[in-house]
């Protein structure tokens, strides 16, 4: 991802177009000035590295974060733009974008990736494409990539640190899937449960992330869904 950031200044400045940085996903915790302070470091943090790669903007997931962003971009960018950073020393090649990241994967990552996905696109067919969870502003993107990665996962059998050994099997997958879906119901309480339309996301969830061929979007069975109920909640075999 730092490359293409790089690259995408380098790019955009050869052209005379401003070259935009990415979202901090963090959002203000209201109730635990301590995370709160950590999140706002983040962003922080972000906005830093933003401007002093060369970046002439930015963009932020709530309007609380927007002094920090602007205070970060007020330091660093002595003018109105940075239309003058060409990033020549910058050399990007295929190799580098598409590098595969390196860090463990866990089974903890797998029930997280089932809960996020499936709150995601609960949320989603009840008319939200935004929503915070996790003290993390959520899109459409972070849904697909947690049920893209579930799919990788799955079918390539990959081993997690924690658990269960060996390959990661379709059973197993469907074991961390319930109990992720144990703890988002009592997250988000029996009554939101089961007015929301958690049953409908997690049926498409598990399907999804156990097809024989990668589905092109997440998004496609949830308009179906809407197409056919109206909105309505419909009957899941699965949860």
């Amino acid at each position: 991802m730092r490359a293409y950031s790089h690259l995408l200044i380098k790019t955009c400045h050869a052209r005379g177009a401003h070259a935009m940085g990415g979202m901090a996903a963090q959002i203000p915790i209201k109730d635990d000035p301590a995370a709160n302070e950590a999140a706002l470091a983040k962003v922080r943090a972000d906005k830093e590295r933003e401007v002093g790669d060369g970046h002439d903007g930015t963009w932020v997931a709530h309007p609380a974060l927007v002094p920090i962003a602007r205070a970060a971009f007020d330091a660093g960018m002595r003018g109105p733009n940075q239309l003058g950073v060409a990033r020549s020393d910058v050399a990007v090649g295929p190799a580098d974008l598409l590098a595969v990241p390196t860090g463990p994967r866990t089974r903890a990552t797998l029930v997280t990736n089932c809960q996020v996905g499936v709150a995601y696109a609960a949320a989603w067919l009840g008319g939200l494409g935004c929503v915070p969870l996790h003290h993390l502003m959520e899109d459409a993107a972070t849904a697909e990539i947690c049920r893209t990665q579930v799919w990788q996962w799955v079918r390539h059998g990959a081993t997690l640190e924690g658990g269960p050994p060996g390959p990661l099997s379709a059973d197993a997958f469907h074991a961390a899937m319930d109990e992720a879906m144990v703890a988002l119901r009592a997250e988000v309480g029996a009554t939101a449960w089961a007015d929301g339309h958690y049953a409908e996301a997690a049926l498409i969830f598990r399907t999804m992330a156990t097809a024989p061929v990668l589905d092109d979007f997440l998004t496609l069975p949830l308009y179906r869904i809407l197409a056919e109920s109206d909105g309505a909640p419909a009957a899941a075999a699965r949860m």
